[in-house]
Order: C-alpha cells, then structure tokens, then sequence
C-alpha cells in the first residue's frame, strides 16, 4: 500500500513541474509540500514512524550552509561584479580565446563546489554578456561551462543541492559522510571530465562581430533578488531532506536492489528532472559504494544535457535567452558521449 502510494506521488513529481507552469515556477514550495506528504503517508501506512524531532531538525539545520554561501557570494559577486568582468575580459584578450575558454570552463567547474553552482553560473553570465564573440560560440562556451560546474559543484555539499542532499541521504550508512566524502568519492571521475570539457571548449573557435550581436545578460540583479534565491534554496534543500525521509519505504524495497549499471542509466532522466530530487528520491544509507557512485554520476552528467537538467542551466539559458533547442543540439551529444565514456570507467 505505502510503495503504491508514494510511487503515484514520485509520478507527481516527476510530471507536475513539466506541464504545469504554476507547479515550474514556485517548484521549492511544492516539493516542500510534497515532501511532508510523502513522510505523513510513510508515518501512517509505513513500518515506521518518520515524524520526529530529529527529522525535523535534520530539514531545518542541513539547508543553513548551502544558503549562507549562496548570499554570502552573491553579495560579494555583485559588489565585485564590474572591475572581475573587467579584469576577465581583459585576460581574454591577452592570453586568446581558446586558452580563455580552457581556463574560463576548467576554473568556473574548481570553484563551484566553493562558490556554489549558482554563483558560478551568475559569473559565467556576466563574463559571455561582455565578450563580442559570434552567438553561436558563446552558447556553445555557455553550455560546456554549465556541464563544468554541475560537475564541479558535486564536490561538496555547499556546491549545489545536489551534493547537500546526498551527504544527509547517505549519513547513518557505512560511509564517513564529513565535508569532503563527495570530494574523496567522487573526485578522480569528475576532474578528468572537467579537464576534458574544458579542452573541447579550447577547440571551439568563435569570430569578432559588433557589441550586441553575440549573448548578452537580461539584466543585472538586484540585491533583494539574492535574498530571495538564498531563501528559495533554503526551501528546497528542506523540502528535499523530506522528500528523502517519506521515500525511504520506496528506496528500501525497490531502489536499493537495483544493479549499479540500472541506476546509472535510469538517472540519464535528471537531463529533464531536477538532479537534487532525484538524489532524495533515491539514495540511502543502505546501498553499496558502487551503487551510489553510480546513481550521483548518471545524475551529475546528464544533468548538463537538457536546460531542466540542474540549476546552472536553468540560470544560464533564463539570463542569456538561450533556447531548449540551442542547448539540446551541443548538450545531449556531449551528454551521451561522456555518459558512455563514464560507464565504461565504471564497469572496468
């Protein structure tokens, strides 16, 4: 009855914030809803009683670090925000255009897990708004970037939802879930595909045209709009801590028994499913090291695919007015040709 139940609710999620347009734009406070619905359900028809003290203390505590450094860097990046566009556009030039995306898409993918991926994503706008390359270079640069820091940001659990997220799914298993798990997991797979993005975006090659003519920012942001995100993101980690809790029937039952190749394809769905709830529908501390390596790669690099896909996407592709179709055209080869090439690493 419970799996039943909270497999419908799963549906919902996967389906509402796709077709219906309210659901896409106030997405945190739904799943916030969601996410006490599917830990009532479990608390009711489940084995266990989820609501408690600790649960709820777990929903209010683990989004406060993600949150102080997204308003934290947000604030710094707008007071900075013109002399580091100046001083970025000037190196371009010096140093040429290949050689800048190389370092532009390597060092935006290092810092996100420090800045965290919206931050990065924010920076990497402002950058491509002051470049006079054709447009179809600087969406292409754009889309390699954003592949470079949803990987990068998977680090640490500042870094996105993502990686918060699965340090508390996986906290209480057999893993030393600190600071630095995802980066000691994780990293020997995602800093040679950081090295490799950022090399084919060294052999992309864009022309000169007049100001205007290539990507430009809709509009600076002002500071009550970094207010505002910071509190959205705290929403949605809490709402996510949730979600995690009620499917835990879910996981235990079905999820966890799945090979590790299964879970690494399934999750090429987070190219049009946000990566952040995947994770909490699907992680526990249960699971095997190969099968969570699996579940956070498969997630991770299909999430550069489409614009859905994870959070530096939706901010790039909003702000420069980049089009799903535009993005699909470089984001879904590139996606596959890396999702086949980690596979393989995988299964060796």
């Amino acid at each position: 009855m419970i799996n039943l139940l909270l497999g419908i609710v799963f549906l919902l999620i996967l389906v509402l914030p796709i077709t219906v347009k309210r659901v896409e734009h106030n997405i945190e406070l739904f799943l916030l809803a969601v996410g006490a619905l599917t830990v009532s359900l479990s608390s009711l028809f489940g084995p266990e009683r989820l609501w408690d003290l600790q649960l709820i203390e777990t929903a209010l505590i683990e989004p406060v670090r993600i949150t102080a450094a997204t308003l934290v860097f947000g604030l710094l990046f707008r007071l900075f925000r013109d002399p580091l566009t100046w001083s970025i556009v000037a190196a371009e030039r010096a140093i040429g255009p290949r050689v800048f995306a190389f370092l532009l898409i390597l060092i935006l993918g290092l810092l996100s897990s420090i800045i965290t991926a919206i931050i990065a994503a924010l920076v990497l706008c402002e950058i491509v708004s002051s470049l006079n390359l054709d447009k179809k270079y600087e969406t292409r640069l754009v889309i390699l970037a954003c592949f470079s820091i949803g990987m990068g940001a998977a680090l640490t659990p500042v870094g996105e939802p993502l990686s918060t997220i699965a340090i508390a799914k996986l906290r209480g298993g057999p893993f030393d879930t600190d600071f630095f798990f995802l980066l000691r997991l994780l990293a020997v797979y995602i800093l040679p595909g950081l090295v490799a993005v950022s090399l084919a975006g060294a052999f992309l090659r864009g022309r000169e045209v007049k100001a205007g003519h290539g990507l430009v920012e809709d509009r600076p942001e002002p500071v009550s709009g970094i207010f505002r995100r910071s509190l959205l993101v705290y929403v949605f980690v809490a709402a996510l801590v949730l979600l995690g809790a009620g499917f835990k029937p879910l996981i235990d039952t079905y999820i966890s028994r799945l090979s590790a190749g299964v879970l690494y394809w399934v999750n090429m769905s987070s190219a049009v499913l946000d990566n952040a709830t995947l994770a909490a529908a699907e992680l526990g501390p249960q699971m095997n090291v190969v099968q969570v390596k699996s579940i956070l790669l498969g997630i991770i690099i299909s999430g550069g695919m489409l614009i859905p896909g994870n959070i530096p996407n939706i901010i790039a592709a909003s702000k420069l007015r980049i089009s799903s179709r535009s993005w699909a055209e470089l984001g879904v080869p590139s996606g596959l040709i890396l999702m086949v090439l980690y596979f393989l690493v995988l299964s060796w």
